[in-house]
């Protein structure tokens, strides 16, 4: 099995910023895919940005221009920086990543437990 353990959550003034990571471990044989979902309060759940092994992006609209996505493959860790973060932006920030436990076995999503993003004065 594979494990993600998210870090990085916490409370922040509007304006500031923060930066997510998110590590996956265990009997790892590749990782495509990885990224980052949230879901506020009241609100549904939406993509805020994925990143693929070769490092092509994507953004949700909400956040384009101001979080940004990265990874180093190596440590099959991706982060997310988040600048001028708004009231909207409080969030449990949930992140993923497809991966093959071995050879044989088909590619599988996994997700960690969530970190709480605050954005408050």
């Amino acid at each position: 099995q594979a494990q993600l353990l998210e870090s990085g959550g916490g409370s922040v003034q509007p304006g500031g910023s923060l930066q997510l990571s998110c590590a996956a471990s265990g009997n790892i044989f590749s990782v495509n895919d990885m990224g980052w979902y949230r879901q506020g309060p009241g609100k549904s759940r939406e993509m805020v940005a994925g990143i693929s092994s070769g490092g092509r992006t994507k953004y949700g609209d909400s956040v384009s221009g101001r979080f940004s996505i990265s990874r180093v493959n190596a440590k099959n860790t991706v982060y997310l920086t988040m600048n001028n973060l708004m009231f909207e932006d409080t969030a449990l920030y949930s992140c993923y990543a497809t991966l093959k436990l071995d050879a044989e076995t088909p590619m599988y999503t996994f997700w960690g437990q969530g970190t709480q993003v605050t954005v408050s004065s």
